[in-house]
């Protein structure tokens, strides 16, 4: 199985939080730590990483809503 790394993160937290949404969506992802915290209290640096079949579908629940504007 090929994993690539979708986002990297300053502090783990943001990972794990990205990693619980796509496992309500059943892809497997995975958390690793990449290096010691640049901020005293941001914690570790880490990746999230998904199967590279997974790669655009995770892309999409991860990224921010569109705004909706009505065209006239």
């Amino acid at each position: 199985m090929s994993w690539i790394t979708l986002k990297t993160t300053k502090a783990r937290w943001e990972a794990e939080l990205m990693q619980q949404i796509l496992n309500a969506y059943d892809i497997p992802c995975r958390v690793l730590n990449i290096g010691a915290g640049i901020y005293c209290g941001d914690g570790t640096q880490a990746a999230l990483q998904v199967r590279s079949k997974d790669q655009w579908t995770a892309l999409l629940l991860l990224s921010p809503p569109e705004d909706s504007q009505e065209i006239s």
